[in-house]
């Protein structure tokens, strides 16, 4: 993306599960001046940026589905009471809410890590972000992707999220050509969805934004459910691309008056998968 770019290693300290780990490394290292340009998965960036940095850019986003690695070639196709490795619970929440059957298990670990314990029969199946299996080259090994009405994916999955320091107006030059504006609109409504929810990258929260790059129109989804898919609560809104966070705010409001909040606060209080 950035001809010439050195690539700075960081450490990622932390506990098995927690993704803001590789979140606080990166901007550790920003925040020290070793690195001038910050590159996170926009999914794992909490919903308030850290002080002294900025967001500086979005390209072109990635397919943002969540993709099924294992039995069936459709969730239809899934045996009954198969088990299904995920340690996130907007995934179990969803799976649950369209298959009550099916066993999820918890499962940690990085892509290859999860394909390799799979491959071993631990599990029929797992569930992984279709980007990051096509960034690693091996979303050959998908069966197929969810689709988005039973799976609603993360805030900013698919997406990458820029960083730079405040002031540093060389990096900031250096990472605006690769902004994508769709891209940016997109992640601006979604995280607007996460922050008035007060949710974080843990909860058992979907939201999506797609924008329509003929019509300049944005349909934005979202979902809320417990961990056991006995309880949820899924809406959407469609309107101008241009005013992504007004977007944003407005099915916020809309899921609270529905129950959002209560949901995220008993799912939260339940903790793991």
């Amino acid at each position: 993306m950035l001809g010439g770019a050195e690539l700075v290693e960081v450490s990622s300290d932390g506990e098995v599960g927690d993704k803001g780990r590789f979140v606080r490394g990166v901007e550790q290292a920003l925040l020290d001046g070793e690195a001038e340009v910050g590159v996170h998965s926009a999914k794992d960036v909490p919903a308030e940026l850290t002080e002294g940095l900025l967001l500086a850019s979005v390209p072109a986003r990635e397919e943002p589905a969540d993709a099924w690695v294992g039995v069936g070639e459709s969730l239809e196709e899934v045996p009954n009471g198969a088990r299904v490795g995920t340690a996130s619970l907007r995934r179990a929440a969803q799976l649950l809410a369209a298959r009550p059957d099916l066993e999820i298990g918890e499962m940690h670990g990085n892509v290859d890590t999860r394909l390799r314990k799979l491959a071993e029969g631990e599990l029929d199946a797992i569930v992984l972000a279709a980007a990051g299996l096509r960034r690693l080259g091996r979303f050959d090994e998908a069966s197929f992707n969810l689709p988005g009405e039973v799976m609603t994916p993360a805030a900013g999955q698919g997406a990458l999220l820029l960083q730079v320091r405040e002031g540093d107006g060389d990096s900031l030059a250096a990472v605006e050509p690769l902004a994508d504006v769709p891209a940016l609109r997109e992640l601006t409504a979604e995280r607007a969805v996460v922050t008035l929810l007060e949710a974080t990258c843990n909860s058992p929260l979907g939201v999506h934004a797609r924008v329509d790059r003929e019509s300049g129109r944005m349909r934005l989804d979202a979902f809320v459910g417990l961990a056991d898919g006995s309880e949820w609560v899924r809406d959407h809104i469609e309107g101008d691309a241009s005013e992504p966070t007004l977007l944003g705010a407005e099915l916020a409001q809309r899921l609270l008056g529905a129950g959002a909040r209560e949901i995220l606060d008993r799912a939260e209080a339940a903790g793991g998968v």
